[in-house]
């Protein structure tokens, strides 16, 4: 059979093997030449099998920078999983390889250098001993990300980007690498009543040497000037002129009162795990942080954002729905140019189906801050309920190239794209979101909604079984969460199981999923179109 990690994943699933396989195995030691290390490896056959039929390989350039742009690229086509999309003959790998080697010759060919302004922030080491108050460490150091993408000359890995490394023990220098970033913001913070110490370095990948590094050692009331003294240290070691609107971004505390602050970023933590129940406390601490500081805008956008959640996804109540559109009205009121609070005012509007109203708040956010990925994504979102799908896979493809590291962008394009009967394009966005939500998994192994996406993207790629498991894993984590129902109806359709996928929509809207837009337009549900009981369903969502 050969050696197990130069297998290709037909040859590692025992089933009919042509050419192709060999190119596979060829990209993998192309692969090893140029990155010093295997594509595929483990410390068990099993594992490598795992790596082989799952996972992607890091970038070569991650390791060795210095290869050309056209090199990585040619050797990750010869390590597609799907034989259809991989090189399809020697001859045509080989014609590549003859351009790139002519190219590299006249001097045309680009090393996949990091960019000159690329920076990541990691999270800072915890010091304080208490696992609880982790939150505030995470909260900091994603405002410190979130403060430094306002820079345009700055190329900002986001926070899913470094979520992977955090409390990981690698160096700065290692991280620089793996992420292909010019800069490493480190760093750790200590917490002990009213004291906070922060000490953060800016590291240069290629050397490793530090650029610049400072102590605080203040009150926890100056955080905020803590996160402005370093955005404008880093912008000053870079040798960045930061515009007179930047300046006043960053210098802009959120908040007088860093009690409100401390509520503000517990609610944030509970947010960001997207369950109904961590939903609902992450609403009941923003609404403790307004009660602390009336005018405090973030606070107020979080608020909107819990309401839009609950009615989307779990209660359909209207309450929920006026609640949204009156925090995102007052956010607004308290601070017009926050980016973030025209995306909840949008998605409130989208919400009660005033799609023109939404239009104009996203396109404002994005004006705002064009790196923000929420306004492209829920924009997306609210192209696809108005049954714009050319404009929502064009938003949704932006919202990914913001934010590569999320997987709902690429996971929501591909059925977009089966819609439109766009199948390359769909498949390409499939194998993509996969890679994503692989990545994700190995961190967080009961997210239901990566598990029922992915499922879906397994289903595009003809990967019944994998699909399948898939969305058992999803049902076993959350069974009577709509918005888990209602994509695993999707799936049923997909493959066939018309019963299955029917039981499943009226469980999700017995439950409060309420989106007669999404139903009508999801092309994953084409298959139930005609089938009488989807039709009553349709209809009962009318009334």
């Amino acid at each position: 059979m050969g050696t197990i990690a130069y297998m290709s994943p037909e040859q590692a699933r025992g089933e009919e093997v042509d050419a192709r396989t060999d190119l596979f195995s060829f990209g993998v030691v192309l692969y090893e030449m140029v990155a010093g290390r295997q594509a595929f490896s483990g410390s068990t056959s099993a594992v490598i099998f795992e790596a082989i039929l799952n996972r992607a390989p890091a970038l070569p350039s991650r390791t060795n920078p210095r290869i050309p742009r056209e090199l990585e690229q040619i050797i990750l086509k010869a390590l597609e999983k799907d034989p259809r999309t991989r090189y399809q003959t020697a001859a045509s790998i080989r014609g590549d390889l003859q351009r790139l080697k002519h190219d590299s010759g006249s001097g045309r060919a680009a090393a996949a250098s990091p960019a000159e302004k690329t920076l990541a922030v990691l999270y800072f080491e915890h010091l304080s001993g208490s696992k609880e108050d982790e939150y505030f460490r995470d909260g900091v150091t994603e405002d410190l990300i979130t403060e430094l993408l306002k820079i345009k000359q700055l190329q900002v890995f986001s926070r899913s980007a470094m979520l992977p490394f955090r409390d990981k023990g690698m160096s700065a220098q290692d991280v620089g690498r793996q992420l292909n970033a010019a800069f490493v913001l480190e760093g750790s913070m200590r917490r002990a009543g009213n004291r906070l110490r922060i000490n953060a370095q800016l590291v240069e990948t290629r050397t490793g040497h530090g650029l610049w590094g400072e102590r605080y050692d203040r009150q926890i009331e100056d955080v905020f000037a803590i996160q402005d003294e370093i955005v404008q240290s880093i912008a000053g070691a870079l040798k960045v002129m930061l515009s007179d609107q930047e300046k006043r971004e960053i210098q802009k505390a959120p908040t007088a009162d860093v009690r409100a602050y401390d509520y503000y970023l517990r609610g944030r933590q509970y947010f960001h795990q997207f369950r109904r129940k961590t939903i609902e406390f992450a609403q009941q601490m923003f609404s403790r942080a307004i009660e602390i500081d009336p005018n405090y805008a973030r606070a107020y956008a979080g608020l909107a954002d819990c309401h839009s959640h609950l009615f989307f996804w779990w209660t359909a109540n209207q309450a929920d729905l006026h609640a949204a559109e009156a925090a995102s009205r007052k956010a607004l009121e308290l601070d017009p140019e926050l980016a973030e609070a025209h995306v909840s005012r949008g998605v409130s509007f989208s919400l009660s189906k005033l799609f023109g109203e939404a239009r104009k708040e996203f396109e404002t956010a994005i004006r705002l801050n064009p790196k923000l990925f929420e306004a492209y994504y829920f924009f997306g979102r609210a192209c696809f309920a108005e049954g714009k799908l050319a404009e929502a896979a064009e938003l949704f493809e932006r919202a990914s190239e913001v934010n590569p590291d999320d997987y709902q962008g690429p996971a929501l394009v591909s059925s977009v794209y089966l819609g439109l009967g766009r199948s390359t394009e769909a498949e390409v966005a499939s194998r993509k979101g996969l890679r994503v939500i692989l990545r994700h998994l190995d961190l967080h192994p009961d997210d239901a909604r990566a598990l029922y996406l992915g499922a879906n993207l397994f289903c595009h790629l003809g990967e019944r079984d994998k699909c399948l498991d898939f969305t058992r894993r999803a049902l076993a984590v959350d069974p009577e969460d709509p918005g888990v129902l209602y994509n695993v109806a999707c799936i049923h359709s997909k493959v066939g199981n018309a019963e299955q996928a029917i039981d499943c929509l009226e469980r999700a809207v017995k439950n409060g999923f309420a989106q007669k837009g999404w139903i009508e337009h999801d092309a994953d549900l084409d298959s139930l179109r005609s089938n009488p009981r989807f039709q009553a369903l349709l209809g009962s969502l009318s009334k």
